[in-house]
């Protein structure tokens, strides 16, 4: 999930702890060209105040409407917009897409603590809802858990659902912190080298110290991760990408130019890896911005991230690319 959707979760907790009448709204299923996927959330207070999102659109202002008269239900229920063309065009629904949405009256919001916590620990959590009752029970999730909803019970997934593992605690690690975790990413940052880790003040990430080789296994590495290494030192970014190119995770990338990273795949052949382990790097990393600073550069990678991750299961991962002068710039 991802910052909007926690801010979400707060809000719903702290507008009922206050007395008033809320609903949460989760985007259950949807169907063609849709604004936000399943599982996004908002919460709507009876006075018809949103935080959160479901659509972007005159979605969010029929249930506003609703709410302000009193119109949702008082147990879970399901109401889906665009059905009809007319109804996607009136709905602002892109491409006559369909939207089904779950809305919720928070009657009782103890499971929303448990929930929070679990998110600040960066752990998943998945909660079932009885669509005829209204009861919800909290289980762990995996990452590979996703949301559902078969019109009996829906399942939603809460917590930070992708992990990136950053090699180096630089200006460029730092920048793409920030961007990352406003991504829906878990952020890690790797780097055993003391003068670097001095006054590392990236908000959010959490600080390893062991050696590059050893995070790939100790995080747990999975089809949920992805891994960059942005030191610069070929003795720390080569020995992550022997183990993360082995290793299961969606996205692997290194700084560089091109003609550094030509000499970087000759590197790795040296180890045993095969042609097609190193095809999977990303190298020069991040998408072709012509990207100078490391803000830029940051911006890049997190570009080519949403890429990689929204087309999983694609072509992304292998597509050319077309050469540029950042890539000469990535020294």
């Amino acid at each position: 999930m991802d910052s909007l959707d926690m801010e979400v979760l707060r809000q719903a907790r702290d507008w009922v702890a206050a007395g008033h009448r809320a609903h949460l709204l989760t985007v259950a299923q949807t169907w063609g060209s849709a604004p936000r996927q399943a599982g996004a959330l908002a919460v709507l207070r009876g006075d018809g105040q949103l935080i959160g999102s479901v659509s972007g659109g005159c979605v969010e202002d029929d249930l506003i409407d609703r709410a302000r008269r009193q119109g949702l239900p008082d147990r879970p229920e399901r109401i889906t917009y665009g059905v009809t063309a007319d109804e996607a065009a009136r709905f602002g629904l892109p491409c006559g897409g369909t939207l089904r949405l779950v809305v919720e009256p928070l009657h009782d919001t103890t499971w929303l603590d448990p929930v929070l916590a679990a998110i600040g620990r960066h752990e998943l959590t998945l909660r079932t809802v009885d669509m005829q009752t209204g009861a919800c029970s909290l289980a762990p999730a995996g990452p590979l858990d996703g949301p559902d909803f078969d019109g009996r019970a829906l399942r939603a997934v809460y917590g930070p659902r992708w992990r990136l593992l950053i090699i180096g605690a630089n200006q460029t690690a730092r920048a793409l912190c920030d961007i990352a975790a406003s991504l829906d990413f878990h952020v890690l940052v790797c780097d055993p080298r003391e003068e670097y880790r001095t006054g590392w003040d990236a908000h959010g990430a959490t600080l390893l110290t062991s050696m590059p080789d050893d995070a790939v296994g100790e995080i747990g590495t999975d089809e949920r991760t992805a891994i960059v290494a942005l030191t610069h030192d070929p003795k720390l970014d080569d020995m992550v990408l022997l183990e993360a190119l082995k290793s299961p995770a969606f996205y692997v990338g290194a700084l560089g130019s091109e003609a550094s990273q030509a000499r970087r795949r000759e590197r790795l052949r040296l180890f045993d890896l095969g042609d097609e382990e190193i095809a999977r790097l990303h190298g020069p990393v991040g998408l072709r911005i012509a990207s100078r600073t490391p803000a830029e550069i940051a911006v890049a990678i997190a570009a080519e991230l949403i890429w990689v991750r929204n087309t999983l299961g694609g072509a992304a991962a292998c597509a050319p690319r077309l050469p540029d002068a950042a890539s000469q710039r990535q020294r």
